[in-house]
């Protein structure tokens, strides 16, 4: 008998959800801004986590499930009106009825009013501004 195999049978068979990944792009509207400086609150990115949370539940179980809980949260940057938000949920572990998610929301465009009003710049490299870990629940 060799290593990976148990006396109970052969291996177990990687489950496809893990690891599934989707990504959302969006503009950060300046109706959202919530504090000086063009701001947005913390909160925003929490609902975009939540849209690719339900894009997730989709895909990979065919309903939009619902989120049950957050374990991290860390704000790593400031998200602003005018920004352009990468927001990507990921498959870590697939339960009877309920997946683990890693969040990240990247900055991939920002307004440059230096340069103008409506100016806006993509930037080189996009900045992490949210990570998170979550559960969410299918039927």
């Amino acid at each position: 008998m060799s290593a990976a195999q148990s006396a109970d049978g052969p291996p177990p068979v990687a489950d496809r959800r893990l690891g599934l990944t989707v990504t959302h792009r969006r503009y950060v509207p300046y109706s959202h801004a919530h504090y000086g400086g063009n701001l947005v609150d913390g909160a925003y990115v929490l609902g975009l986590f939540g849209d690719v949370a339900t894009e997730i539940c989709i895909q990979s179980d065919g309903d939009e499930g619902l989120f049950a809980s957050y374990s991290d949260v860390q704000f790593r940057g400031p998200v602003l009106a005018g920004d352009v938000l990468e927001v990507t949920a990921t498959v870590t572990r697939v339960g009877r009825r309920s997946r683990d998610l890693k969040f990240e929301a990247r900055v991939a465009c920002r307004a440059d009013p230096g340069r103008g009003p409506s100016a806006a710049v993509v930037l080189a490299e996009p900045v992490i501004a949210v990570t998170a870990s979550g559960t969410v629940v299918v039927p």
